[in-house]
């Protein structure tokens, strides 16, 4: 792809959602109007769009919409919601207060807990939308701007452990969420019966909000447990003597593409460069309106952050950011990732106070069949002293339990089954949620995972290492909900029971991997990895994981650019 001579904004008709967003009387529409309408349980027009703004995607179940319509009835439509929760915390009450909504108001009863460090209600019925937004609202949550083309949920690492580091750059995650939010009353005024109050005004999204959505994240190395390389925006932690001093600035990342566009790709993002952290603010406003006023709105498939890098070029697009934040990166600070997953178990932080991290498959939280997790974390809230920490890989932290505590916490965990012990593979291995409510799934991912894990786990046990793991990772559809793009071995749905599979990533998530079959089955995909975990178990250094290795071994080839190289 060859960059523009002047930077700028693409010249042509604009997509249609430019006009969505234009005319929507900043993201009011007539969803009001439309939540009064009996005749149908969805949203008509440009509503069904307008409403992702909001934190809500329209569903149906997909498992039953072949019999509505034999009963010539409409789908069952329903929303699904996001909460914006930055950084992941959430308070006992809180808890309490969205485990008693998804109980009484949603079609499944889960919560679920997602790769972007929140919850989501599954199956909510048009007469309970506005009770939902309310309760939210009740203890101190809400759902704006968790989807549609703003900044999203505002990721930051999980580590209780360095208290005070991580107690500053999750201060730094909420204020970049705040700064970066909407300043339209239409939530406020649509679902919480406010009023209005005067004209509304977007300083840094625009009347017309971004080309795109636009993801952020504040990382603490060495652990890169939200996956940098996934997102338009990540603030990269730099300590001295366990104080925060700024960040590294990384800008570009995403993993969305689409089956059979070789214009679109995953990507990693650029290094622009150290800042101390006073300009944090002025440089996360400084990339998104850079990217509001240069990002691709005649193409959607092209509108991402990284694709205007590639676009314009990547120093092009840093000058400019400098110019608008009024600041000068320098030369970017060490660091490094040694890890990305989560660390399972009870740990101490240094202020003494102890912390649980309990495995959450797939991130659905309800009660199964002898293993009554969402009784169980309802009976953790009811007592527990500290706070919740969702993960962007799904699982959950008790966190700031006092030692006194530690018994009892430990006690109601072992009661209801959320210490049962998991293999490695299971902990490394994450799906979106895909079928039957994701409109987008193209083949099953979260109902897939489980019994594939086992199946990989057979293989490691097969070939004498039981203990070692893949990271493993399923997704429905190429817009990667479920971070397949960095993982060792990801599968990509492409149609009912037949994937993508992709190999190459490494354990630090710093590279994408690359096809290597297309549209098999998963008997297939079950045979090829037999094959390659016998080669890595053979052929692999000492502790060599097995991305490393297939690459190492020349199985594939690595990614080292994906404008250019990743459809090789």
């Amino acid at each position: 792809m060859s960059y523009q001579t002047v930077p700028g904004p693409v010249e042509g008709p604009l997509a249609d959602n430019e006009r969505l967003k234009r005319e929507s009387n900043f993201l009011r529409g007539t969803i009001a109007q439309d939540l009064q309408d009996p005749l149908t349980g969805g949203f008509n027009g440009d509503n069904f769009q307008l409403i992702r703004f909001h934190g809500m995607y329209q569903q149906d179940d997909r498992d039953i919409r072949a019999e509505r319509a034999q009963q010539k009835l409409e789908p069952l439509h329903n929303v699904m919601l996001r909460a914006r929760m930055p950084g992941g915390i959430i308070t006992p009450a809180q808890w309490l207060g969205i485990d008693a909504f998804a109980r009484d108001h949603t079609l499944y009863g889960s919560i679920r807990l997602t790769t972007r460090q929140t919850f989501q209600f599954h199956g909510v019925l048009k007469p309970k939308i506005k009770l939902m937004h309310q309760t939210l609202n009740q203890y101190g949550m809400d759902s704006i701007a968790t989807a549609g083309d703003v900044n999203r949920n505002v990721l930051c690492t999980s580590n209780p452990v360095e208290s005070e580091l991580h107690a500053e750059a999750y201060e730094w995650a909420k204020a970049i969420s705040e700064h970066l939010l909407p300043k339209t009353r239409a939530y406020a005024e649509i679902w919480l019966d406010g009023a209005k109050l005067g004209p509304d005004e977007e300083p840094i999204l625009g009347s017309n909000y971004l080309p795109r959505k636009f993801k952020t994240t504040v990382v603490i190395p060495p652990h890169n447990d939200i996956d940098v390389h996934a997102n338009d925006l990540n603030f990269v932690a730099i300590a001295e003597d366990g104080k925060l001093i700024g960040f590294n600035v990384l800008v570009g990342g995403g993993l969305a593409m689409t089956h059979g566009e070789k214009g679109t790709y995953p990507r990693k993002a650029d290094d622009f460069g150290f800042i101390p952290k006073e300009h944090t603010l002025a440089v996360a406003a400084a990339v998104v309106t850079t990217q509001r006023d240069w990002g691709n709105r005649v193409d959607r498939k092209n509108a991402k952050t990284k694709y205007t890098l590639e676009r314009v070029g990547v120093e092009a697009f840093k000058a400019e950011v400098q110019k608008r934040a009024g600041v000068t990166f320098a030369d970017s600070r060490p660091y490094e990732f040694t890890s990305r997953g989560d660390r399972f178990g009870w740990v101490e932080g240094i202020d003494g106070k102890r912390h649980l991290t309990l495995f959450i498959e797939n991130g659905r939280i309800l009660d199964f069949p002898g293993k009554p997790i969402k009784t169980g974390l309802a009976e953790i809230a009811k007592v527990h002293q500290g706070d919740f920490r969702m993960t962007a890989n799904q699982n959950l932290i008790i966190a700031g339990v006092p030692p006194e505590q530690q018994a009892q916490i430990q006690a109601l965990a072992e009661q209801y089954g959320l210490l049962a012990p998991v293999s490695r593979q299971r902990e490394n291995s994450m799906a979106c949620v895909a079928l039957p409510t994701c409109p987008l799934a193209m083949a099953e991912a979260e109902r897939f995972l489980p019994a594939f894990v086992t199946r990989i786990e057979a293989l490691l046990a097969k070939h004498g290492v039981p203990d070692d793991s893949l990271i493993f990772r399923v997704t429905g559809c190429p817009n990667g909900c479920g971070r397949a793009m960095l993982a060792e071995v990801g599968l990509v749905g492409k149609a009912p029971g037949r994937y993508n599979l992709y190999l190459g990533g490494n354990l630090a998530g710093t590279r994408i991997p690359r096809l290597y079959r297309e549209n098999i089955t998963e008997q297939a995909i079950h045979d090829e990895l037999d094959g390659l975990i016998g080669q890595w178990v053979a052929g692999r250094d000492s502790h060599e994981g097995f991305g490393d290795f297939v690459i190492r071994a020349g199985i594939v080839r690595p990614v080292v650019d994906s404008a250019r190289d990743f459809h090789d």
